[in-house]
């Protein structure tokens, strides 16, 4: 008889699984917070490192689900209780949702840049994220200042919300460094004339091809990568952007001026996430991601017999990655339920 398994988070991890645990016969229930599945992905335009569009992917997703999986949005969980024969959740709705197994994909949250004040982000005018970016280019639109000139010098800062003591994020966040070499070759595409700086800490290309759009990126478009950090930004009379920069291969201090600021925002763990480890007694990081029981023999387990993880409530990941991950869940789901 098939088992019963609550898949919590509709985006990239959850829905690889929840169709991968179908295709192996299980029946599969998946709750999505939101309106719709799709996560993040949906605001990404086009995926690092080969900028293919990301409707791409998310079209396959969401095909691999149709008929297969009892999808359903706008569903919040307002409590969790392990039964003798698995779980039952109490949905918002006040229906009550028994299950053999639970896999947490709950995803991230991006780092709010307005914790940053010295960027200046939601104060000056020409200080963006890389999401607000990401979604012009995702609506077509062009990319202009807020006062809609085109823009003659974009600065790209790296680290925002990562790698920073200050709040409290030690972890890199994986995907900002191609994030911004991948947004900078879009800016030169748009402005071939454009000056395009990238700000960075050391830049950590780590995955396959990723050095290689790096060197596109300077070798091909020009664009220049200064090794500092930004330490504090003003807004000029004309909405420009005033950058102070410590330069930390020569210990010399900069100061430039750019008419657009992109913060390359970090991963951070979703406050739903946190509240359903606490429900369910699973153990949370220094990070505040969830931890699985051995990360490298067990990575999808967690201490709770039954309760599974994938993708990003684990930390930071890259689509390609989140959704291998989602697919060695599944694997591991199906194994265990084998043995109930």
């Amino acid at each position: 008889m098939a088992k019963t398994i609550v898949v919590i988070g509709g985006g990239v991890a959850g829905m690889t699984a929840a169709s991968r645990l179908a295709d192996l016969g299980e029946k599969v229930i998946l709750l999505e917070r939101e309106d719709q599945t799709g996560g993040h992905l949906r605001q990404w335009d086009r995926l690092f490192p080969n900028r293919r569009p990301g409707y791409e992917v998310l079209d396959f997703l969401m095909e691999n689900l149709e008929h297969k999986v009892d999808v359903r949005c706008n569903q919040g969980i307002s409590s969790v209780s392990q039964q003798p024969s698995g779980f039952s959740l109490e949905l918002e709705a006040g229906e009550s949702l028994p299950c053999d197994a639970l896999l947490l994909a709950t995803g991230f949250d991006l780092f709010d840049a307005h914790k940053k004040e010295e960027y200046g982000y939601g104060i000056y005018d020409n200080v963006i994220t890389s999401a607000d970016l990401e979604m012009m280019f995702r609506s077509g639109q062009k990319i202009t200042t807020r006062q809609g000139d085109a823009p003659s010098r974009v600065g790209f800062v790296h680290c925002v919300g990562s790698r920073d003591e200050k709040v409290g994020n030690l972890y890199c966040s994986k995907v900002c460094c191609v994030t911004g070499v991948k947004q900078a070759i879009e800016i030169k595409e748009q402005f071939p004339g454009a000056e395009v700086f990238g700000f960075y800490t050391d830049l950590r290309m780590y995955d396959r091809h990723f050095e290689e759009m790096y060197y596109e990126a300077q070798q091909k478009w020009d664009i220049n990568f200064l090794r500092g950090r930004v330490s504090e930004c003003a807004e000029n009379q004309d909405h420009t952007i005033v950058l102070k920069i410590e330069d930390t291969l020569t210990s010399r201090p900069l100061k430039m001026t750019v008419d657009l600021m992109v913060l390359l925002v970090g991963f951070v763990p979703s406050p739903e996430t946190l509240r359903l480890a606490a429900m369910l007694g699973i153990v949370v990081g220094e990070d505040r991601f969830l931890e699985p029981v051995d990360e490298h023999t067990r990575s999808n387990f967690t201490i709770q017999p039954g309760v599974f993880l994938a993708g990003a409530s684990k930390g930071p990941f890259s689509i390609s990655n989140a959704i291998a991950d989602a697919g060695e869940a599944a694997l591991q789901i199906h194994e265990y339920l084998r043995t109930l």
